[in-house]
């Protein structure tokens, strides 16, 4: 069983490439239950991306909540990040062993970028993103068969001053950059009714055919990524920069 969560579709491709070639069951975080039957000996992943360095907290807590009729015996985790993915590791591990579970195996991927909220933060050209995909299918394809013969690995680019970055800085992103009152809809909106799809966690609604965010978003900035007239905005952060979400 693979529990996955993604909301510009980096970690779906992941997910469902896994997914196909171990030929197991996806279920998606957002839709998902706190209760599930685990065959004996079943293999149980998880699929995310990273978010500030570490992964979401919608993620972390859901494994809080997940309830196995069976103690799984290998567990294991991809994670797509635009970059590195600092304490990654050291943080979901810790978030599974408090379960009683261990850890068996972990990889991230390097993946195109999706966050543009704030300045700085900038959107690969075509052709790096093309060739971060690329990589990535290569990764999955050389780690399959490391999966179905339940090896244990560790593959995870982890960057410089990890620690600043996954506890400092995403303790200031979970507080301060989760925020969707700083979404904002230009004139250029059909209200269409795109983002409203788009999100993961339904946080948005249609009013007067304008979107309304709900205050319970996790920043994954599908709805701004999927608007087809470029509409959405967040503040000032993402004016002008394009958009990008993973076309199966």
């Amino acid at each position: 069983m693979i529990f996955y969560f993604s909301g510009c579709g980096n970690s779906r491709h992941v997910a469902e490439t896994l997914a196909q070639g171990l030929d197991d069951k996806l279920v998606f975080i957002p839709d998902a239950g706190s209760d599930y039957a685990l065959a004996e000996g079943e293999m149980l992943g998880f699929v995310f991306p990273v978010y500030a360095w570490a992964p979401p907290q919608l993620v972390l807590d859901f494994v809080k909540a997940l309830r196995l009729t069976t103690k799984p015996e290998y567990v294991y985790f991809a994670c797509t990040c635009g970059d590195e993915c600092g304490l990654t590791k050291k943080i979901f591990r810790k978030a599974i062993e408090a379960k009683g579970w261990t850890l068996s195996a972990c990889f991230s991927l390097v993946m195109p970028e999706t966050y543009v909220g704030m300045p700085g933060f900038k959107l690969d050209t075509e052709e790096n993103a093309r060739k971060k995909i690329e990589a990535t299918d290569a990764v999955m394809a050389r780690n399959l068969p490391r999966l179905r013969d339940r090896e244990s690995f560790i593959e995870m680019k982890v960057g410089p001053f990890p620690w600043t970055k996954s506890v400092m800085i995403n303790k200031g992103f979970n507080k301060y950059a989760m925020d969707d009152s700083k979404y904002r809809v230009t004139d250029r909106c059909i209200g269409c009714g795109k983002c409203v799809e788009a999100c993961p966690l339904k946080n948005i609604v249609l009013e007067e055919g304008r979107p309304k965010w709900n205050g319970h978003c996790t920043m994954c900035m599908g709805c701004y990524h999927h608007c087809p007239v470029n509409a959405i905005q967040y503040g000032k952060g993402t004016e002008g920069k394009g958009q990008y979400y993973f076309k199966s």
